[in-house]
């Protein structure tokens, strides 16, 4: 049996003593001294309401009763009071003990008069203060005669005093439910539940408890109409997060926080995306930007390069290293880069790679923490940002089945290609008169290669006349099908949860035999009781990967239409291709696509995470983390001994396998404590705690050459390994200590701190620790007397913060010398090792000077608009240094470099139609930085020189012979490699500057950087011609529901940035009509005679390569529309008959269309594509 609650409840309907548990108190098992402490609590309120001499509300007279009984309970009675009035009763249950049963006859009688005739005999009294009925005691009675025989008031309104309001939260399964905050509306005041969901508060009879939990539905309750058995029911929510802000150590009110960020739950991802979840980030946050690679387009096998808030760094390995290195530019982005925020899985940090993989349904929700109040906690790790991911939990009750099927169509999206068919390309060269020789007319030769070179216009006439005419794009596509799924069951009961969870997913590319394949289990254990909760999830992820053997899509794209496939005798397909330019036979790529080349790689991952929450009380917890993870990663690179490249190869150096593996080891682990109270009008929430990281990796790598045939590819059939493998290992260390708080005064004013202090193996000897730290501040505006009373005005503040904060972007032999060791060389003592890298034993974290002002107005509910503006400096960056060449050494590491991002943000949503069956809201955001290189060392700035040398290799040559082999040669110099210098940015273009086209001659005018006019282009006279960043980007999109069904669109804009237009260069400028296929732009805006104003130089001089130039530049300025979605809920009424307990269909249409100002090729490498989605959510 329950037991009488605090004495302030409403009484709905009171029966005779001791048969109703409703209307005994919910905290069991309190003892004798809690009734008499209850007691003295009523005693005392009654005083104060004595105190407060004023007469009955006016209104009161107005209330009529009629009822007509015999032996009717007293708590009868007030039920039909409250029915028939409206009148609310609170008092204590042990009030009714000794009350006597009542018998009345009264007919339209006054409220007053009413109860006086039914509590005259009555051991109790009561008294009325605005439509609350409170019961008194013996003692309270009499005093209360006494009070209202000396009133001489009667029109005057009584104040309302405070009264306790006790009782339990629970969850819709009716268990207890803690950590839920209760406050009262438009006051500061507020308590939370504890372990076992119970609560008390002092309340105001027309005041209103608001009930808040980071999983529940907000429920707001007026306090006359509490519950009599004082149990308020809270829902679950879908994952989100209006309440609190998730830093990953601790959750904060976002009432009091004073950091930035941006809050996604797993529903908002849904609406934008089914598979690619770090391009989804976008739509929600318009810092948070993926660099467009316009190579890689599509492929599943490449991880993005994606910023927040700008770059900060320069890139560990620069761009004209990658070339000169052969390094594949497109793959090597995520590779220590600078600018990559962390992502932190329910408190630990993870790869981005492993984001990548990630099922979306796992996820509950996400926060992207941008500044320094919101990251500082991370410390050397949090200048980028951080993004915080917590998954998915099981929940109580019957074991439950949640189904998620996603069934994909994509296709190739060649919207960006201008391609020429085979009469347009023969017609084009034709009028570009391209069988004309390199040679002078009187040259004895000329003649005989005039009428070879018509002869071979002749062969592609009568390929054409005979139907060939090739569509290249479409040889290594296919249109592809692809599936995914995820089952999550869940169940248990309050104190031990269960969740499963199985995944597949398969994501077939659009180029042929390539793809990445996920699959994955996950065993969630959760046991909670009484001031304890442990958790444990165990996950294994496997993923397979395969790179399209039919190579490169640029191979296909520049292939000459009039090509033929197949050999027209036997239909087989073609090992070389027609010579129709005197080169020679060359390699067919499809053909070199069946000879059984294969690039595949594979890792498997092993997370252990547990948890354990010790709540000490209400207040104060510890929590204490440990994730282990391992992953084994390898991958294997075979080149068939039948492949073409091996034409002119002896046997035994026919084939190759490049073998890699990776093993790596990784323990996380936080101990901290949380201490979260409020004391009247004072909010603390409190943490402090440690954290230690461990990362031991191997790798290794090994090159197998000479194999019989392409079915014999394993290492054991090998003539031989070319030298011996490749081994090299890695073990870092990281230790940190924190402690933040965040405070709030009367919900008003607001201040947040944080300091952290780092170690880590990875830097130099003496410099292994260091500080970080943050501030801010902030005022809610709302809550002050000026705006509290405004209706309209739901959110007003203001927020301030500054800190300093850290990155550690960088290979780990940056700082310790490293040394080589001579396996080939044996001495008496034993091996010997050479010094290959000099470290600096003072290297240290790059660290982040950083500022934030924002403002956030909430308008009727409405309308919301968020402004922020920032100012990060990024110093001690990490540059190479020259070195003398005495030393040994060109350059080591050390801290010069200086970075500066500023930038302000705008965020606004629009609820447009709000009714019952209808809803229409708009969304958009925008984000403006402008990044500046503010120091850079002397070793960029011979970088720079370096680059200078590079094109200085260009061949000037006119030989006509030569002409076309240098065409090929030259092509590489056509691309802008950036600089490094003081006062530009870390996304300026450089080339030299342009005039254009001379009228006169057709030949380019340059202007030096001494402002002299030049026909020569020279690399030491580039200057900054553009600049890639744009003035503005962010998204904007429409979410509305009708009924059942819902739409989502979003789309991405930028505006005010350029870009260098490469396809303008390749295939129109320069296009080598003979070797390769050309843009249909190829014969337009050229100049042709003396007196034209044409953008391009003449067609006659198309193999003359043109080097970087501003007349390339142009503004890169595009909407696209990123996502559609449309869904579908069933009504539960329907589901019920077929044992679901909800169904959700939805179709998503990604990458639907792009509107730009600029006209490229997109996708050199692997194209881009179209994805048709179709969804199924189910729940059994």
């Amino acid at each position: 049996m329950q037991k009488n609650a605090a004495g302030s409840r409403s009484i709905q309907s009171l029966r005779p003593p001791g048969s109703f548990p409703e209307f005994r108190s919910i905290h069991s098992g309190h003892r004798l001294t809690t009734r008499k402490k209850l007691t003295t609590v009523m005693k005392i309120t009654a005083i104060l309401l004595l105190a407060g001499s004023l007469h009955l509300a006016a209104a009161t007279h107005s209330q009529t009763v009629t009822l007509t009984a015999h032996e009717l309970p007293l708590t009868k009675v007030f039920g039909i009071i409250k029915k028939q009035t409206g009148y609310s009763v609170f008092g204590k249950a042990s009030l009714l003990n000794n009350c006597l049963p009542v018998s009345i006859k009264a007919s339209n009688m006054p409220l007053l008069e009413f109860l006086d005739s039914v509590m005259r005999k009555q051991p109790i009294g009561y008294r009325i203060l605005d439509k609350t009925i409170f019961l008194l005691n013996r003692e309270e009675k009499e005093n209360e005669k006494q009070r209202r025989s000396q009133l001489s008031f009667p029109d005057e309104t009584e104040a309302p005093l405070p009264v306790p309001v006790s009782g339990i939260t629970l969850t819709e399964d009716g268990k207890p439910l803690e950590g839920v905050s209760i406050r009262i509306k438009g006051a500061n005041s507020g308590v939370n539940s504890d372990v076992q969901g119970k609560f008390s508060i002092n309340a105001e009879p027309d005041q209103v408890l608001v009930f808040t939990h980071v999983n529940m539905t907000m429920r707001e309750i007026k306090v006359k109409d509490f519950p009599s058995n004082g149990k308020v029911i809270l829902k679950q929510k879908d994952a989100t997060m209006n309440d609190v802000v998730v830093t990953g150590y601790a959750n904060i009110r976002r009432e009091s926080f004073t950091g930035t960020y941006t809050q996604i739950t797993k529903a908002d991802l849904q609406k934008v995306t089914a598979n690619n979840l770090i391009s989804a980030l976008q739509v929600f946050d318009p810092s948070f930007r993926i660099a467009q690679n316009i190579s890689v387009g599509s492929n599943p096998n490449v991880l993005p390069e994606f910023y927040v808030r700008g770059q900060s760094g320069f890139p560990g390995m620069k761009e004209l290293d990658k070339i000169q290195s052969g390094s594949d530019v497109s793959q090597f982005s995520l590779k220590n880069n600078p600018n990559t925020p962390i992502f932190i899985l329910d408190g630990f940090e993870v790869s981005i790679e492993k984001v990548f993989d990630m099922n979306i349904n796992r996820i509950a929700n996400i926060t992207i923490l941008k500044d320094a109040a919101a990251t500082a906690m991370y410390g050397s790790r949090a200048s980028n940002g951080v993004v915080v991911i917590e998954t998915i939990a099981p929940k109580p009750g019957e074991f439950r089945v949640n189904y998620t099927g996603n069934y994909f169509i994509t296709a190739p999206d060649l919207s960006s290609y201008n391609m020429m068919d085979a009469r347009e390309k023969l017609d084009a060269e034709w009028a570009a008169q391209s069988y004309l020789p390199f040679l002078e007319k009187d040259n004895p030769y000329y003649q005989g290669t005039l009428r070879e070179n018509l002869w071979y216009m002749q062969q592609k006439e009568n390929a054409i006349a005979k139907g060939v005419n090739t569509y290249w794009l479409s040889q290594p596509l296919s249109t592809m099908f692809n599936h995914s799924h995820y089952v999550f069951v869940e169940g248990g009961s309050q104190a031990v949860r269960v969740g499963l969870e199985l995944r597949y997913e398969n994501q077939n590319g659009v180029m042929k035999k390539s793809g990445r394949n996920r699959m994955g289990a996950g065993l969630t254990l959760q046991y909670q009781t009484t001031g304890i909760q442990i958790r444990n999830q165990l996950t294994f992820d496997q993923v397979d990967m395969k790179d399209s053997p039919y190579g490169n899509f640029s191979d296909y794209s520049r292939q000459q239409p009039y090509f033929a496939l197949y050999d027209e005798k036997t239909g087989s397909l073609l090992r070389t291709l027609p010579d129709y330019d005197g080169r020679g036979p060359q390699i067919n790529p499809l053909f070199e696509s069946t000879v059984g080349n294969f690039s595949r790689s594979k890792y498997h991952e092993w997370t252990d995470n547990l948890t354990a929450n010790l709540y000490l009380n209400k207040f104060f917890f510890i929590r204490g983390q440990l994730a282990v993870d391992l992953k084994e990663t390898s991958s294997d690179k075979f080149i068939s001994p039948t492949s073409t490249r091996y034409d002119n190869i002896t046997a035994f150096e026919k084939g190759e396998l490049r073998q890699t593996s990776n093993y790596m080891l990784d323990w996380n682990a936080n101990l901290f404590g949380s201490y979260n109270r409020t004391i009247d009008a004072h909010n603390i929430n409190l943490s402090a705690g440690f954290n230690a990281k461990s990362t031991n990796e191997d790798f290794s790598t090994a090159l197998y050459r000479g194999f019989p045939g392409p079915s014999y590819s394993s290492p054991s059939h090998a003539h031989e390994i070319t030298s011996k493998p490749l081994l090299s290992d890695n073990k870092k260390r990281l230790f940190g200590s924190f402690a933040t708080v965040n405070y709030s005064l009367n919900n008003i004013y607001l201040f947040d701190g944080s300091f952290r202090l780092d170690g880590s193996s990875e830097f130099g000897t003496d410099k292994k620790w260091a500080p970080f730290w943050s501030a801010g501040t902030g005022i809610n505006l709302h809550n002050t007397s000026i705006f509290r009373n405004n209706p309209n005005l739901t959110e007003l503040r203001v927020t301030a913060n500054i800190g300093q904060t850290g990155k550690s972007n960088f290979s780990p032999f940056m700082a310790r010398n490293t040394y080589t060791m001579m396996l080939d060389d044996w001495y008496p003592t034993g091996l010997g090792a050479s010094l290959n890298y000099m470290g600096n034993n003072k290297l240290t974290w790059e660290k982040q000077i950083s500022w934030n002002i924002g403002t956030r107005v909430f308008w009727q509910k409405k309308y919301m608009l968020e402004l922020n503006y920032y100012h990060k400096r990024t110093y001690d960056l990490i540059t190479d240094v020259s070195l003398p060449s005495s030393s040994g050494f060109n350059v080591y590491r050390d801290n010069i470099g200086q970075v500066l991002n500023k930038g302000f943000e705008v965020k606004t949503s629009l609820n447009l139609v709000n009714k019952k069956n209808t809803n229409i809201i708009f969304i958009a955001n925008l984000a403006h930085n402008r990044n500046s290189i503010v120091k850079i060392a002397e070793s960029l700035k011979s970088y720079n020189n370096r680059i200078d040398e590079y094109y200085g290799q260009y061949n000037s040559s006119t030989f006509p012979q030569s002409i076309l082999t240098l065409n090929d040669n030259n092509a590489k110099f056509a691309r802008p490699i950036m600089k490094f210098e003081e006062g530009n940015s870390l996304t300026t273009i450089y080339g030299m500057q342009s005039l254009g086209i001379n009228p006169a001659n057709g030949r380019e005018l340059y202007l030096k950087r001494d402002g002299t006019v030049t026909y020569d282009w020279n690399a030491a006279d580039q200057q900054p011609i553009g600049n890639s960043e744009p003035w503005a980007q962010g998204s904007f999109g429409l979410n509305a529901r009708y009924k059942q069904f819902s739409l989502y669109t979003s789309f991405f804009y930028e505006w005010g940035g350029e870009q260098y237009n490469q396809t303008m260069v390749n295939n129109v400028e320069n296009a080598n009509l003979l070797y390769y296929n050309a843009d249909g732009r190829v014969l337009t805006q050229r100049w042709q005679k003396p007196g034209d104003i044409a953008p391009l130089k003449a067609i006659q001089d198309r193999y003359f390569i043109t080097r970087p130039t501003s007349r390339f530049i142009q503004q890169n300025n595009y909407i696209s529309f990123n996502s559609l979605s449309i869904g579908y809920d069933f009504l539960p009424a329907q589901l019920k008959k077929v044992g679901m307990s909800s169904l959700r269909a939805s179709i998503l249409m990604s990458d639907v269309a792009l509107f730009s100002t600029i006209k490229r090729e997109m996708g050199l490498d692997y194209p881009y594509a179209r994805t048709f989605t179709f969804t199924i959510n189910a729940s059994f």
